[in-house]
């Protein structure tokens, strides 16, 4: 049993309910809140592992919230919104939100993405050697593993590969790669940073055309996802 205690942030009270259900009956303990004064307080009181966020709230906008909660909440926030636009999704997850999905939702992919989130806090406590699915990252020592065999990477391969793995389940967007491992005069270099992926994607995939580790996140960016 796990029983992660989980924060729903959502005005809409048919949501609120689904989402009780559906995640209580997945053995999550949840707490709900309607607007974003609600959710800063709950979260303060009782700090969850999760909070699932709204960005149409009735008090402030769920980006204000999330900029608020990103000055002392550090676990994972996952944004549920009807809003859909590039902008908006691009301008979340470069805030702090740990991944996006827009509504109607399926109960199967959220549920996916609240364990990967998940993952992601606990992998956080122990950075300095990573394992996700057939791929082993040593941080420390700056080596990777897939299947046992050292992967020959160069340096920018291995920082980008760390980068993906210290995020697991989390979508970064091409801006954020690009200041992350080149710095902010590289931000707009998306060809650049595509042909890298591609590069590493070649060396960790079994299938670079179909990739179950660096998956695209078309017009925002890539998620790592477990093999």
């Amino acid at each position: 049993m796990n029983k992660h205690e989980i924060l729903v942030v959502d005005d809409e009270a048919q949501i609120r309910k689904l989402l009780q259900i559906t995640l209580e009956s997945n053995d999550y303990k949840v707490r709900l809140a309607t607007n974003g004064k609600e959710a800063q307080i709950s979260a303060a009181h009782h700090p969850p592992e999760l909070i699932i966020l709204d960005l149409g709230l009735p008090d402030k906008s769920g980006h204000i919230v999330l900029k608020e909660l990103r000055e002392w909440y550090n676990k994972s926030i996952i944004i549920l919104s009807v809003i859909d636009n590039e902008e908006d999704i691009v301008s979340a997850l470069d805030n702090g939100a740990t991944d996006y999905l827009t509504k109607p939702f399926r109960t199967a992919e959220l549920l996916a993405r609240i364990r990967a989130a998940i993952r992601r806090n606990s992998t956080e406590n122990d950075e300095s050697n990573i394992k996700i699915g057939e791929l082993e990252i040593d941080i420390i020592s700056r080596t990777a593993k897939k299947k046992d065999e050292v992967l020959k990477l160069t340096s920018t391969e291995f920082n980008l590969l760390s980068l993906f793995a210290r995020n697991e389940g989390r979508v970064l967007t091409h801006q954020f790669i690009l200041k992350e491992i080149w710095g902010v005069g590289f931000q707009t270099e998306t060809q650049y940073l595509r042909v890298f992926v591609g590069t590493l994607r070649k060396k960790i995939e079994d299938n670079p055309n179909q990739p179950k580790y660096i998956i695209t996140e078309s017009g925002v960016g890539y998620r790592f996802g477990k093999g």
